[in-house]
Formats: structure tokens, C-alpha cells, sequence
């Protein structure tokens, strides 16, 4: 298929079943890595540089928008609204930031790998990639890489790849490293930990935070 196609790219072990998908149908994607969204440095670096380490093993091009954002992030996310942070900023900034550059660089259509990712507001990021390719006449190439998920962890793993643990925000590290210690509680307490009673304590939490907050602005 003669395409050139812009890859939005958000770290390597997403972008093996991805780049593998993509080939097999005859389109040689070009990768794109603009994340300013992940936190802190040393998870940014880490990410940003086994992508570059991995592109050139499989021989893809790859083009390197460098931008840690951390200040603007916190400025931009209204914590009392955290649950819509993703396709309130995260998603917006990053994915228009690569219809720019694939605007301004000749390429025909754009998709992103977060389309692989089982974690993301997959329905969120088609829609929001949709309308932006609409906004830039550049056609966005939609595809489900979700059904290549196991394949692409199994492989990325065996190739040595770093396999984060969070999505990319501080706000995701938070609540990836409160849903262990809430784990290893129920265990304690004899309950068996799911991602249903987790994910419900968590955002109880938020709620107490959010209120704490909310107080805070009255005062």
C-alpha cells in the first residue's frame, strides 16, 4: 500500500505489534515521539531512548519532537477533574502536535499506538484523532491494534525492552503505585484484590482529595 503514514508513537514495547501490523499490510510507518505528558525525567528518558534504541533495530524511521512538560502539565490539569485528563490534554496535545508536523511533512494519514493499548480510552482517542484529521485534511488510518496485545507484550519482553508500569503522568504513577499497596492490604485482610475493588477505593480516595481541595479554594 503506497502510504505515507505518520506513526504517533508512545513508547517501544506499544509500537512492536503496531509496526509489525502495519508492515504486513504493506505500509512502512514512520514513528513519532512526542510525549511531554510522561513523568517524571528519568521515566521520560527511559522511555524516549529504548524507543530510539529499538527503532534502529528494526530499521523505522523515527523523528523526536524532545519535550518534557511537567510544569505545563501541572498547570493545564485541573486536579478536581482528573478522571477526563486524558482526553481533556493528554490526547489533544500530543496527537496535534503530530498532525502539524505530518501536515507540514507531506505524509498522507496518521495513527498512533495507543490504539494498541488494552489501559486507554480507545473510543476517546479515535474520536479525537478523527475530528483533528478533519481539522488538518490528513486522513487518520484507524486501526483496533488491541487484538495483537498479548503477541506485542510477549514479544517486547523477549526482546528486552523497558516495560513501564504506569501510563505516563504523575498522576497515573500515583495511581498505579496506590493500587499495589491497596492490593497487598486486601490480601492482608484475606480479600482477593481485583481490578473492580482496587479501582473502587482508589477513586473514593480521589473523592476525599477532591473535597479536601474544594474546601481549600473556599477558605
Amino acid at each position: 500500500m503506497d502510504k505515507k503514514l505518520l506513526l504517533h508513537t508512545c513508547c517501544a514495547p506499544c509500537s512492536v505489534y503496531c509496526i509489525k501490523s502495519l508492515r504486513g499490510e504493506g505500509i512502512e510507518p514512520t514513528l513519532f515521539w512526542y510525549n511531554p505528558n510522561i513523568h517524571p525525567y528519568s521515566e521520560y528518558k527511559a522511555r524516549r531512548d529504548c524507543l530510539k534504541e529499538y527503532a534502529a533495530t528494526k530499521q523505522v524511521e523515527l523523528v523526536v519532537e524532545d519535550a518534557y512538560g511537567l510544569d505545563e502539565f501541572i498547570c493545564q490539569v485541573d486536579p478536581t477533574k482528573l478522571n477526563t485528563r486524558c482526553e481533556d490534554y493528554c490526547y489533544p496535545k500530543r496527537f496535534r502536535k503530530a498532525f502539524e508536523y505530518a501536515k507540514a511533512n507531506g505524509y498522507d494519514a496518521i495513527t498512533t499506538t495507543l490504539l494498541y493499548s488494552i489501559y486507554q480510552k480507545h473510543d476517546k482517542i479515535a474520536q479525537i484523532m478523527q475530528k483533528m484529521a478533519k481539522e488538518y485534511g490528513i486522513e487518520f488510518l484507524y486501526r483496533d491494534f488491541r487484538e495483537g496485545w498479548r503477541e506485542g507484550q510477549d514479544e517486547a519482553r523477549a526482546a528486552g525492552l523497558y516495560m513501564q508500569k504506569y501510563c505516563g503522568c504523575v498522576y497515573s504513577e500515583e495511581e498505579s503505585g496506590l493500587g499495589r499497596e491497596i492490593a497487598k492490604s486486601l490480601k492482608k485482610q484475606g480479600i482477593s484484590p481485583t481490578n473492580a475493588n482496587v479501582r473502587k477505593i482508589i477513586e473514593e480516595r480521589k473523592v476525599d482529595n477532591i473535597v479536601y481541595l474544594e474546601k481549600l479554594k473556599g477558605e
